[in-house]
């Protein structure tokens, strides 16, 4: 029985191997084939071992085996797998066979009766290569397992279904210009789905389609190359390469996959920069500020990127030291700026010579040099009416400060540098100068004092002068002058603050009472230095005395003792105080000393003096009578100034002449043209005639006249801008001054004059047009006007 068995046993490893050997070498087998051979050994019967005498031992008692399933199944029917078969089946249908695992139900199906194995849904070896599937019989009565639980694998055998597939493309790639031949570009790599261990189904080559003479591809590795030498950029830089991929080894019957490879060429330094003209024109104005752009040139490059990089330099001409080149990094132009200032009148025009050269070079390449270019460029510089121009860039002035007003202390001067060489103006900017303590002279640019300058008030002054061009206002000129005010001795000293002394009623002689110190507001170079005495109507004073201490400090010192507030309770005692500087200034100042009364040690105890009782002299009447006098005298006063401003309140009687407008009434009247008293004006050409003040023979002001005497340090007689400047000036300070400068207001013609009042503040009241034919009786004087606005006896005839 064992030898049976083991016959058994020898002869299923045989047919499994067979089984193998046929799915290796078969080419295409068929279904019908496959299935009898999976049906042939699944017949195949392990007989169970009988039952040993002592020992009854239980093997499987059917056969399964590794099943073999081609994809893409395309009939009507079921596809049969193989066959289950247990050795205790008797084909009563007492057995039932069951299927479980990967797809069972839904893939796979088993006939329970005679364990028939089939594949109910399309197979795709790509998504599933195997399944996984254990089988098992049953008693089909009482359902119990009759034989162990067993798995078998259903493999799905590849047929060649799927082309081969650019799963990146499509493909972007570059290659340098100028590139030899067989530089490569890019390798390709096709994937094929179908199983590679299993005939030529997954076996690619390569071929290109379109992209030829200037590329090729390598049939088996993919790799594209250049098949072209001396590709230009300028002149192609972009390519499209078509690229197919064919299963089988690109046998008959094999399938294909394209992808497109765009080529781009890279560029490499192989143009060298060219200028497009040789020569360039440019102009500025000569009044472009230093920096300012001239103009741009460039150099252009068919290259691009670093290898069209540029570095303009100037390398030779007249206006390398008058301009500079630089190179714009975004558009690689050479920008020409002013590196020092331009003048027409010196310089007209200039010349460079620029050149452009490629920054990065490579070396392969510089057969086609040389990498860079030169051009020239003119430039013209074009005239600018400019402002004038000052002959110095600043003023500095040391002024004393008691300068007489008028005094020319400067004379500034400016040109107008232009071809036109126009007239120049000068003035002074009022926003430097709004105290108006100088004036300048608007055609000689002499700068001189309009009020007193007082260093104790103002040390420096900043002016801004403007200098203008007579022809054209709009060019203005300006410079700063520094006026410093020296000072001068014109300050009396004065004590440093208001002293308060005391002294004690039992004080001895000799002692001192208090320190005085001076202070002064000029600032000497010598530094100051003070006298101190006392004023000589308190020279002899019996009561205290000063000591000079020499360092412009002074002791206030005690002549006797025994002070009494009852005799005498406050003293006043004036000191004098000079400095020591040329002219000699001295004032006096008052120390105010009072009578305290203090104790042993010195200290003040109280320095107000005992209330006296005053004698009661006078009766309550006498007090009653003397108030009531006060209270009259007040009464008379008041009534007399009511009186006053009552009286000098006009009296308009007629009520077309009550006009309410600002008009300042006169007695003064105008005496015609025979008045030559009224304002002399040769006192404007001599100064010194001012000093006798005229008035008019036939009446008195009531306005002092604005042509009083201003004494003057000193004043030439055809300084006339100083007298004005004077009398300015005192306008400007006399505070019951009318407000304008030396003029006559007249209300009323001339006494005895035919015209009467010649003020149109009546006419206003009319409605009807003037006639203005009285004019012609007036006398010869009016015939002017009379010709201007009268009637003509020619007009009259033509109406």
């Amino acid at each position: 029985m064992s030898d049976k068995h083991l016959l058994k046993s020898r002869l299923c490893l045989c047919l499994i191997i067979l089984a193998h050997l046929q799915h290796a070498t078969a080419e295409e087998p068929t279904l019908q084939t496959r299935g009898e051979n999976e049906k042939q050994s699944d017949e195949t019967l392990l007989q169970s071992d009988e039952t040993l005498e002592h020992h009854q031992r239980v093997k499987r008692g059917w056969v399964w085996n590794q099943f073999f399933v081609l994809e893409e199944y395309t009939g009507s029917e079921p596809l049969y797998v193989g066959k289950l078969h247990s050795d205790m089946d008797r084909g009563d249908g007492s057995i039932k066979y069951i299927l479980s695992g990967e797809g069972a139900g839904t893939m796979f199906t088993i006939d329970d009766n005679t364990g028939d194995i089939h594949a109910i849904q399309r197979l795709d070896r790509e998504v599933k290569a195997q399944y996984i599937l254990r089988a098992q019989a049953l008693q089909r009565r009482t359902g119990m397992p009759l034989e162990p639980e067993s798995e078998f694998i259903v493999k799905i055998q590849d047929i060649n279904d799927n082309e081969p597939q650019f799963l990146d493309g499509p493909y972007t790639a570059s290659v340098p210009e100028m590139s030899v031949i067989g530089t490569s570009v890019l390798q390709l790599t096709a994937t094929d789905a179908d199983d590679p261990t299993y005939g030529n189904s997954a076996r690619v080559v390569y071929s290109i389609l379109h992209g030829q003479p200037y590329f090729s591809v390598e049939p088996r590795t993919g790799i594209i190359r250049v098949t072209l030498p001396n590709m230009d950029r300028e002149a192609k830089e972009h390519y499209e390469v078509i690229i197919q991929a064919k299963d089988m080894a690109g046998q008959l019957g094999s399938l294909a996959g394209t992808t497109t490879v765009n080529i781009t060429l890279s560029d490499v330094n192989d143009n060298p920069p060219k200028f497009a003209q040789k020569l360039y024109q440019m102009s500025v104005p000569e009044s472009s500020p230093v920096g300012s752009i001239v103009g741009r040139v460039r150099a252009k490059d068919l290259d691009e990127g670093i290898n069209a990089e540029m570095r303009y330099t100037i390398i030779d001409g007249d206006g390398r030291d008058t301009f500079d080149i630089s190179t714009d990094p975004t558009n690689q132009v050479g920008i020409i700026t002013i590196r020092k200032p331009l003048d027409f009148e010196g310089k007209k025009s200039y010349t460079l010579k620029v050149e452009g050269a490629n920054t990065q070079l490579d070396h392969r390449f510089l057969r086609m040099g040389p990498f860079s270019d030169v051009t020239i460029i003119h430039i013209s510089v074009e005239d600018v009416d400019e402002p004038p121009q000052f002959d110095s860039k600043f003023y500095y002035v040391e002024v004393p400060e008691d300068v007489a007003i008028g005094t020319i202390f400067q004379t500034v001067s400016a040109k107008d540098l232009d071809v036109s060489n126009n007239s120049v103006r000068y003035s002074i900017e009022r926003n430097s100068d709004p105290g108006r303590y100088f004036y300048i002279d608007i055609t000689s640019g002499a700068l001189m004092t309009a009020r007193p300058l007082d260093r104790e008030e103002v040390s420096w002054h900043n002016i801004t002068v403007m200098a203008m061009e007579m022809n054209n206002p709009t060019q203005i000129g300006s410079v700063s002058v520094t006026v410093k005010v020296i000072d001068v001795n014109d300050n009396p000293p004065e004590l440093e603050k208001y002293y308060e002394a005391f002294v004690c009623e039992n004080t001895k002689a000799g002692q001192l009472i208090q320190t005085v110190t001076a202070v002064d507001l000029d600032d000497p170079l010598g530094g100051q230095h003070f006298y101190y005495s006392l004023a000589p109507e308190a020279a002899n004073n019996p009561n205290f005395t000063l000591r000079d201490n020499q360092d412009n400090t002074a002791w206030i010192v005690t002549r006797r003792g025994g002070f009494s507030q009852q005799q005498w309770s406050i003293y006043y005692l004036p000191i004098l105080i000079s400095d020591g500087e040329q002219p000699v200034h001295s004032s006096t100042s008052t120390l105010t000393i009072r009578v305290c009364s203090c104790d042993t040690e010195g200290n003040v105890m109280s320095c107000t003096a005992e209330a006296y009782t005053l004698p009661v002299s006078l009766s309550r009447g006498a007090l009653i009578a003397i108030l009531a006098c006060i209270f009259v005298l007040l009464v008379m006063i008041l009534l007399i100034l009511s009186l006053r401003s009552q009286r000098k309140k006009p009296y308009l009687t007629d009520a077309e002449e009550n006009v309410h407008e600002n008009i300042v009434r006169y007695d003064d009247e105008g005496g015609g043209e025979q008045d030559t008293e009224a304002f002399d004006i040769a006192a404007m050409w001599n100064p010194r005639e001012s000093q006798v003040v005229k008035f008019r023979q036939d009446m008195v002001s009531e306005i002092e006249s604005l042509s009083r005497y201003v004494p003057q340090n000193y004043m030439g007689d055809s300084n006339v801008h100083g007298y004005v400047l004077a009398k300015l000036y005192e306008a400007d300070v006399d505070p019951c001054a009318p407000p304008y400068d030396s003029l006559q207001t007249y209300a009323y013609e001339g006494e005895g004059s035919v015209a009467d009042s010649l003020s149109s503040l009546q006419s206003v009241t009319t409605n009807t047009d003037h006639d203005y034919d009285y004019l012609s009786d007036w006398g010869p004087r009016f015939k002017k006007l009379s010709d201007m606005y009268g009637v003509s006896e020619m007009d009259n005839a033509l109406w």
